[in-house]
């Protein structure tokens, strides 16, 4: 347990960044599964949409330091190539 008050203020706000990053992470969890349903079941228009909806989500969570923007951007560049890949 924190003992000083600069600890306590600390443990308050990682507890409170902790709440707004798991919220993030799965808003960006959902928009990815939703690109990979669509891709799954083969609708290229559901996916097109899709893709325009998470794109911006991982890129927001990679800026935030949810994820890593590497990692975000080889996500973004896979589910774009398996887009492509569909039939038209």
């Amino acid at each position: 347990m924190a003992n000083t008050s600069s600890a306590k203020k600390a443990a308050r706000k990682i507890a409170r960044r902790t709440e707004i990053n798991k919220a993030r992470r799965s808003r960006m969890r959902t928009s990815v599964r939703k690109v990979e349903e669509a891709i799954t079941a083969g609708d290229r228009a559901a996916a097109t949409a899709a893709i325009r909806e998470a794109e911006p989500q991982l890129l927001r969570a990679a800026q935030k330091g949810v994820v890593h923007k590497n990692a975000a951007s080889r996500k973004v560049s896979r589910l774009i190539k398996q887009i492509a890949k569909l039939a038209t």
